[in-house]
């Protein structure tokens, strides 16, 4: 997947998709987040457990173990490797969810630049994402689960979030859910592609800078 998402509801629409009873934690303040072009580095919401408590944070998108000596910090983590590889070990018992609103690829229609197209659920629900994070410290930051794509979604991009529904987003954020059930969780169980939407939008999208509500527009025609 590219690296812009959009999440411009606010955070308690989020916690009400996910349907978790108990109080929250809320370090990300109750207006609508109003982010519409968020990109790798910049920070964004997200839910963990903590303390017996569902906490929404804002943590930086992109993540890299001190020891790595390389220049790119990754911001996606393939689900096929991560549970069983050296670079993510550190962070793979610490799971969340990333809610968003959408997110944007880019496609090779044969013109002179890519087409921007916004991807979301058919319904408009939040898609929450499963995501391994690092929560404080100097190298806090997240990185998102992605898996090979299918059906539709191969004619937009070759690889999509693990995107869950809130049943398995809860035992993903669950503590107590072994590492194990955790991967099969995300290798297996994430949404269908039959769920989902996209329609191309504005280049717009591609300057970081733009971030208003037009960016998610439908592009007439």
């Amino acid at each position: 997947m590219c690296g812009r998402l959009s999440q411009y509801r606010g955070i308690h629409d989020f916690v009400d998709a996910l349907s978790m009873p108990g109080a929250l934690v809320n370090n990300v303040g109750d207006q609508p987040l109003g982010h519409f072009n968020l990109a790798p580095s910049t920070p964004v919401a997200l839910l963990h457990i903590a303390a017996a408590s569902l906490h929404a944070d804002l943590l930086p998108w992109g993540w890299r173990p001190h020891w790595s000596k390389d220049h790119a910090t990754p911001i996606n983590a393939r689900v096929e490797k991560v549970a069983h590889g050296a670079f993510f070990r550190a962070i793979w018992p610490h799971r969340a969810i990333v809610p968003i609103d959408s997110w944007f690829e880019w496609v090779d229609e044969g013109r002179a630049k890519k087409q921007p197209y916004l991807i979301r659920r058919a319904d408009q629900r939040p898609a929450l994402c499963a995501a391994i994070a690092q929560f404080s410290g100097e190298h806090a930051g997240f990185v998102m689960l992605t898996a090979d794509s299918e059906g539709g979604l191969l004619d937009v991009h070759d690889r999509r979030p693990v995107v869950l529904a809130p049943a398995f987003a809860r035992q993903w954020l669950d503590p107590a859910t072994a590492g194990e059930h955790a991967e099969q969780i995300a290798l297996h169980l994430s949404e269908p592609a039959t769920l989902f939407e996209w329609y191309p939008v504005s280049s717009a999208v591609g300057n970081v800078r733009n971030q208003g509500a037009e960016l998610i527009a439908r592009l007439p025609g």
